[in-house]
């Protein structure tokens, strides 16, 4: 909200606002500021077409929010000065108010000032009270902060043992000391223009120093309450009426001078509901559009690692696709891969601009819908009619803005590029001699065409794709698929069937595994494919496995989050089965209530799911609650340690295969020496849990560099 509070020309909060007719406001010293003289006769020029678009109004507010083309007035008084929001300040005028013009630094719109000068625009009362307000708030919250550590306002930027700030600058809202002020905050540049002021925190700590010498207590005076609004025709008199067709509060004496004689009247409680009403009602579109904003972004910061994520598999893809060609297409393949780079990039920069793009109207509407919210809470109508009609279209335009479409990406995660090589490979692999060939019977199968756009690994799972590359007398009844055992060793069958797609899942992370694939038929078997090479995943990423789990288990996020229905402790694996290798998996505690002691490790495929984790010999767990920890299996409990989780804890797990053990975390720090020792043969992630815990699971991390034994 503290937008909505700032003077568009000094940057300050306001001080003495006055409403302009355009609605916007200005401080009253700002506007003397910016009134500018006028040749006689001539009338101000409205600078801002109605019909220019957002986007207009952003770029040329960018480059200037006072300009001497958009006024026509800039050339009858020089400028020498700007305002610390870039807004230029003209001298006083030598003829106050006498043909005098004003321009709405926001929107451009000039006004032509009367013989009462500034004192014709109506003084905003309300915002003056909710600047008031919040202030005193952020006074107190300051003062609040400061009492459990020390009086003076601390430097935001020091990075070890920060000092006593200097200043602060009331545009980016920081406290700097002298030598970050100096270093971060130079006077000069862009941030010349911006307003250092002393800490207001050290301004009230000595009011307080001062009030306790005098024996003043330390307690505030309470606010005395805001007067009504009296007439400015009628000084004597309070508003009482609304003026429809005015739009204006009137007081009863305005009534009988007969100005308002044909005008539809109405009390002014009645329309001060009315209107409180309407806008209550419009803000409540606006935030369901920011919530549906919001949600947007989440949705549009998971495309980012989503297109990441696609971007790198397809890139493996065309290398792959590219090393099987002659070593004449390799500068082909750097043409084919700034493509795809291109391709993602666009992408990204798409879903990036839309970010922004989003994120910036979100703080609008946000900051509106604040400012709105605090206007409600006022009790002075006259003054909240005042503004009401400016606020309602603005909450109605903002409203306006979320149209359909706008809360949808531009583009998708997945990449629409196929790259055809059937052509030419078929016609490299026509380029042989021919008596070096070896004649086939035939009836027997020729060697199948592994279709390497279509072969991709992810995770720890291979999909390979084949097809026949001529026909035989003879139908092919099926196919054998062989992998090696990602070490270069023996070749084992791992499908056999009639189709021609098949998927092996199982495999063991950060390895390479050797493909091939033959047909057969009643005649015999025919010859081997070429032989590819898959590389699955350095590091896991899985879920919980809803299959496996406990009728009691509640999987949520995609089954990444784990919850419980039952008191009792029960037991959920991971979808990830690891064998050899090293991996690293996290839980993040999200619910932790009344102390109970979930547990993390790893498991069989076949433990107990009806207890805690460890109980049986079919699991290897560390059970933890809010102060200690135990690592248990087969119901041995060994190890405690001082130390335990509470809510925003992670708690990590660190499965080493290589060495055979098994080290546990928490908060990233090692929790214990390492827990198990002499690991061997296949192991899931499990979590044990009950009603009282919530977790999410996080794959795919790298592992700790140092474990203490």
């Amino acid at each position: 909200m503290d937008e909505e509070l700032k003077c568009p020309v000094c940057g300050s909060l306001f001080k003495d606002p006055v409403l302009l007719p355009c609605s916007h406001n200005v401080c009253l010293a700002c506007a003397r500021n910016i009134t500018v003289q006028t040749p006689e006769g001539e009338t101000p020029v409205q600078s801002r077409a109605s019909g220019s678009s957002d986007y207009d109004y952003l770029d040329m507010d960018k480059m200037s929010l006072y300009s001497e083309t958009d006024s026509g007035y800039g050339s009858y008084t020089p400028c020498q000065l700007k305002s610390p929001n870039g807004v230029r300040v003209f001298p006083p005028a030598l003829h106050q108010h006498r043909h005098c013009s004003l321009t709405c630094p926001l929107c451009h719109r000039s006004v032509s000032l009367d013989e009462r000068g500034l004192r014709g625009f109506p003084r905003n009362r309300l915002l003056e009270a909710i600047v008031a307000r919040y202030q005193q708030n952020r006074a107190a919250a300051a003062a609040a902060a400061s009492s459990s550590s020390s009086a003076a306002v601390k430097c935001q930027l020091c990075d070890r043992n920060p000092v006593d700030a200097a200043v602060m600058c009331e545009q980016c809202d920081v406290y700097y000391c002298t030598a970050c002020q100096q270093r971060c905050h130079p006077s000069r540049g862009p941030l010349a223009k911006h307003r250092l002021v002393p800490p207001p925190l050290s301004q009230a700590a000595a009011r307080a120093a001062s009030g306790g010498a005098g024996g003043g207590g330390g307690q505030q005076p309470p606010a005395t309450a805001r007067k009504p609004a009296t007439c400015a025709d009628h000084e004597a008199e309070n508003f009482s009426m609304y003026c429809i067709s005015c739009k204006a509060p009137v007081c009863m004496k305005c009534l009988e001078d007969g100005k308002h004689a044909k005008h539809d009247v109405k009390p002014l409680a009645v329309m001060w509901k009315q209107h409180k009403c309407q806008l209550s009602q419009a803000l409540n579109g606006v935030s369901d559009k920011a919530k549906d904003a919001k949600e947007f972004l989440v949705q549009l910061r998971n495309m980012l690692q989503q297109i990441q994520e696609n971007g790198v598999e397809f890139e493996a893809c065309l290398v792959a696709q590219c090393d099987s060609l002659i070593e004449a297409l390799t500068r082909q393949k750097a043409k084919l891969l700034t493509k795809v780079t291109k391709e993602k990039e666009y992408k990204l920069k798409v879903v990036r601009d839309q970010i922004t793009h989003c994120t910036m109207k979100l703080r609008q509407t946000t900051g509106m819908m604040e400012y709105c919210l605090e206007v409600i809470k006022e009790n002075d109508p006259s003054g909240f009619l005042q503004i009401s009609d400016a606020l309602i279209k603005r909450v109605t335009s903002s409203q306006d803005q979320w149209v359909k479409g706008a809360l949808e990406p531009k583009v998708g995660p997945e990449f629409d590029l196929t790259l055809n090589t059937d052509s030419l490979l078929q016609t490299i692999l026509q380029l042989d001699f021919t008596q070096s060939k070896v004649e086939l019977g035939p009836s027997v199968p020729a060697a199948p065409f592994l279709q390497l756009e279509k072969c991709c690994t992810r995770n720890n799972s291979a999909t390979l794709a084949w097809r026949v590359t001529a026909p035989t007398s003879s139908p092919i009844e099926g196919y054998i698929l062989e992998l090696d055992d990602g070490n270069g060793g023996q070749y084992r069958e791992v499908y056999v069937g009639k189709e021609t797609v098949c998927t092996v899942d199982g495999l063991h992370f950060n390895s390479s595994y050797n493909a091939r694939v033959k047909a057969y038929n009643s005649h015999g078997v025919g010859p081997y494919s070429k032989t590819i090479v898959l590389q699955t995943s350095d590091v896991a990423w899985f879920t919980f496995d809803p299959s496996s789990a406990h009728r009691d288990i509640v999987l949520s996020n995609e089954n990444q989050t784990v919850s419980c229905n039952s008191y009792d402790d029960r037991v959920v694996l991971g979808t990830a089965a690891f064998s050899k290798g090293v991996h690293y998996w996290e839980v993040c505690v999200d619910r932790y209530d009344n102390h109970p002691d979930p547990a993390f490790g790893v498991a069989r495929i076949n433990t107990m799911k009806d207890m805690m984790l460890g109980k049986d010999d079919k699991a290897w767990a560390m059970y933890v609650d809010n102060n200690r920890s135990w690592f248990m299996h087969n119901n041995s409990h060994t190890n405690r340690a001082e130390g335990g989780i509470s809510k925003g804890s992670t708690v990590g797990v660190l499965l080493d295969l290589n060495k055979h053990t098994l080290t546990f975390y928490i908060n990233k720090e090692q929790h214990g020496p390492t827990a198990f020792e002499n690991l061997d043969g296949v192991y899931m992630p499990a979590v044990s849990l009950n009603r009282n815990v919530q977790v999410t699971l996080l794959t795919g991390l790298a592992v700790p560099k140092t474990v203490k034994q």
